[in-house]
């Protein structure tokens, strides 16, 4: 597979050759779904690829939201990329130890501030372990750098919006979530969710998307994905799941495919299934 562009998904391999650039920074962004007992920090604090920096995915959001890990305000982003020596002119490496789970927030999340020199490493931390390159148990020195935010409003849907295409059909929602989880046969993993889906929305279930390593499905077969899902792709796509997180997977495979008119429903299932007063479908259509 080829990685032309950096603002996507880049391999170990290109990851590895350019270990030694200055102006790469790479980021741990593992996060792990309420309940599993892992510490992604512990785990980082551990192993990590060499100059990593860990970004913590619950603490780097808006502390005014009862949702989780809701976009921070642009400030408290910058604020904290300052912290971690993320600025301007820096290309950016997400990595997850899952393969590639949450570091699609991540990529997500700096794409939504306007910062498009990011892209997710292609497999994260099982690929290059099992490929024997090196790591570290020390953090990297931080040195400051002017980090320019610039969010990108579109990028993002709130209830209302989300409310609004579903009624319209003006826009592909396309639910990251189990098929179990989409048609409602399956119990939500958080207490007090109804089970079920938005009105209108289309199944593309996020592992659909990832080869069995960790790895991105090609471009072509991406494409392949959407269609059998039923997408127009001509349509702009919203994207939703549990609470934000595996939906941006599904943006980073549209990004892939060179749809780029794609945003994120922030609050995704989270918010909709708690509120009674919202539509939902369930079963087959």
């Amino acid at each position: 597979m080829q990685y032309e562009n950096p603002g996507t998904i880049v391999s170990t391999e290109w990851l590895f050759n350019h270990l030694d650039n200055p102006d790469l920074r790479i980021l741990d962004g593992t996060w792990f779904l309420p309940g599993v007992e892992r510490d992604a920090k512990a785990e980082y604090d551990k192993a990590h690829i060499p100059g990593a920096r860990f970004f913590d995915i619950d603490h780097i959001s808006d502390d005014s939201s009862c949702l989780p890990h809701m976009a921070p305000p642009h400030e408290k982003f910058v604020s904290r990329m300052l912290a971690m020596g993320v600025g301007d002119g820096h290309q950016i490496v997400v990595y997850d130890s899952h393969g590639l789970f949450s570091s699609a927030r991540v990529w997500w999340l700096f794409r939504h501030m306007g910062h498009t020199q990011i892209a997710v490493l292609d497999g994260g931390m099982p690929k290059w372990i099992s490929e024997g390159r090196p790591l570290e148990d020390m953090p990297p020195r931080a040195t400051r750098r002017h980090m320019t935010a610039r969010r990108q409003a579109h990028m993002v849907k709130s209830r209302s919006q989300v409310l609004s295409a579903s009624n319209s059909g003006a826009f592909e929602i396309l639910d990251a979530r189990s098929p179990g989880r989409f048609l409602g046969s399956e119990t939500e993993p958080r207490k007090g969710l109804r089970s079920g889906r938005i009105p209108g929305s289309k199944n593309v279930f996020h592992l659909d998307l990832l080869n069995d390593n960790g790895t991105m499905k090609t471009p072509d077969e991406l494409r392949d994905i959407f269609a059998d899902a039923g997408v127009d792709m001509s349509k702009p796509a919203i994207t939703t799941c549990g609470s934000g997180i595996t939906a941006a997977i599904v943006n980073l495979a549209l990004e892939r495919t060179g749809k780029t008119d794609h945003a994120l429903y922030d609050g995704s299932w989270t918010e909709w299934g708690k509120d009674s007063e919202l539509p939902i479908e369930k079963g087959e259509r």
